[in-house]
């Protein structure tokens, strides 16, 4: 009960802030980066380099109420034929322009609803992605499966093209929150579909699941919690479900004063923290869990752990090539985000050009101020002068900024010759902390709250 009346005195319920996936954040970035600055960061990467790519499938069959995405809702597999070849030609648009002999480090393809493309389109897309760099030896392909959308034959398609790891979004298992967030969803089709990945040798398994929904209770999470837990998943993601529906309209579908209020979501968090805890997971920054061995739980044991717009990452890659509309990518001198609507993403690759809309060059303190922020959340600790030496910054005021926290989060944290380290009974404010040294001011309307 005192580490609540801190955390209330602290407006840790009251707070909204980023989550965080990139420094700066994306309302941030601006048309000062365009395709001309993509197509030389591209250039700059070095022959035989490793990098990471993300492709982006926007469409769903339906579109689900809570989701803030970039999504759009198709009846008919005809815009997503006709968005997979506009996917081929940007990545023949960037082949043009990468180096010889890069190789993929890790590959992703989320949405929206990458499995509503049919099997020959899931070959059709993994033999253009291969074109353009093939998959390095002991490299992660996973892929976002909606098991509503899924079946035998594109099971079938993405063992063959080399998916290693499937992550589910399971969101709650309960039938009245399902209805209310327009995600019906049943254990059984879920089981199956986790059934269909082992039985084709796919047994890396990640899932998502919400805190925060409409009518969520610390029962109907628990039971849900322990349903997920019956699969025997490798690694969850424990999202709080962030309410915005000046930001996604679908979100006025959902009743506002069904919702739990800011205390009843940190009750919910941790009840879900508990059970994965009991079960044997370890507890990876502010909203991972993984089973040990898994290589995220080994990536954060070895202090190696990042974070990038996917959440945490093992991947050590500094470069991630975004594909697809309103994708992201991040270069060693900065973001470039594609043109987000559909048909402005593909205006501009049919007349033969990268896709960049907006994006963000590095400059001044960016690279430090965003390493410091990324060792907050993955690691609760952080060593200014390790990351002002690995970023080739100087770190005198963010230095300075590190001595006002114990007087901003008065025992949270402790700070010691430029050492940040976040206290246990500190860890729920660690966004608001990381957001101490965030030196752009971006509107709290936008962002989730802090738990």
């Amino acid at each position: 009960m005192e580490q609540l009346t801190q955390l209330k005195r602290l407006g840790l319920f009251d707070a909204r802030v980023p989550r965080y996936t990139s420094y700066p954040t994306a309302p941030q970035f601006s048309d000062a980066v365009g395709a001309d600055e993509t197509q030389a960061w591209l250039r700059a990467i070095p022959a035989g380099g490793q990098v990471s790519l993300y492709v982006h499938v926007p469409f769903c069959r339906r579109l689900c109420w809570f989701c803030a995405c970039r999504t759009q809702g198709t009846s008919t597999l005809s815009p997503v034929a006709a968005y997979v070849e506009t996917l081929k030609a940007e990545l023949a648009t960037i082949a043009r322009a990468l180096p010889e002999g890069v190789t993929l480090e890790h590959l992703h393809w989320g949405g929206g609803t990458p499995t509503l493309m049919s099997a020959d389109l899931i070959l059709d897309l993994a033999r253009a992605i291969f074109e353009v760099a093939p998959l390095a030896e002991g490299a992660q392909f996973s892929v976002e499966i909606d098991p509503n959308e899924i079946d035998e034959a594109r099971l079938d398609a993405l063992a063959e093209a080399g998916m290693n790891r499937a992550s589910l979004g399971i969101q709650d298992f309960d039938a009245q929150i399902q209805e209310t967030i327009g995600r019906p969803q049943s254990y059984d089709i879920t089981r199956k579909a986790v059934e269909g990945l082992r039985a084709r040798g796919i047994h890396s398994l990640n899932a998502d699941i919400l805190y925060g929904l409409p009518y969520q209770t610390e029962a109907k999470i628990a039971d849900s919690v322990q349903k997920l837990l019956s699969l025997n998943p490798d690694r969850v993601a424990l999202f709080g479900y962030a309410h915005v529906p000046w930001m996604a309209k679908r979100q006025g579908l959902i009743p506002t004063d069904a919702l739990p209020a800011p205390e009843e979501r940190l009750a919910l968090f941790n009840t879900a923290r508990k059970l994965f805890l009991w079960d044997g997971f370890e507890e990876i920054g502010i909203d991972h869990f993984a089973r040990p061995g898994d290589g995220l739980e080994v990536a954060w044991r070895d202090g190696t752990m990042r974070r990038n717009f996917q959440g945490y990452t093992e991947d050590s890659s500094n470069t991630l090539i975004g594909v697809g509309a309103s994708s992201i990518s991040r270069y060693p001198q900065g973001y470039a985000q594609n043109d987000p609507s559909t048909s402005g993403y593909q205006r501009r690759v049919r007349e033969g050009a990268l896709a960049t809309s907006r994006g963000h060059a590095f400059a001044g303190e960016d690279l430090l101020r965003g390493r410091v922020i990324e060792m907050l959340l993955c690691d609760f600790r952080a060593d200014i002068d390790q990351a002002a030496s690995e970023t080739g910054t100087n770190p005198a005021a963010v230095l300075a900024q590190a001595k006002t926290l114990p007087q901003a989060f008065p025992e949270m944290l402790t700070v010691t010759d430029g050492l940040i380290e976040i206290l246990p009974e500190g860890r729920p404010l660690a966004r608001m902390i990381a957001r101490h040294f965030d030196a752009y001011a971006a509107p709290a309307s936008g962002h989730s709250h802090a738990v």
